[in-house]
């Protein structure tokens, strides 16, 4: 069984008849909408999708960062007042 990844779960023809409605009610909650039982999609306010995109793009800079101290041998030192 696949799980479902939100407290708010909704079938397709349920979120079909009023997303509006579907949003509504979730009350800023991730919703899952289910095509025979299993999650098609979720629906995510924007201010929660930001966040999500925010959290994957500072997990893409900390490997980043974690990548370049793990090479600190090819560094060059450089002072604050060079130009």
């Amino acid at each position: 069984m696949e799980a479902i990844l939100a407290d708010v779960a909704v079938s397709m023809s349920e979120f079909k008849k009023n997303p509006a409605a579907v949003l509504r009610q979730a009350n800023h909650r991730p919703v899952a909408v289910l095509n025979h039982n299993r999650a098609a999609f979720y629906m995510v306010e924007p201010r929660l999708f930001e966040a999500m995109m925010e959290e994957l793009a500072d997990q893409e800079l900390y490997r980043k960062v974690a990548s370049r101290l793990a090479d600190k041998a090819r560094a060059i030192e450089v002072g604050i007042d060079d130009t």
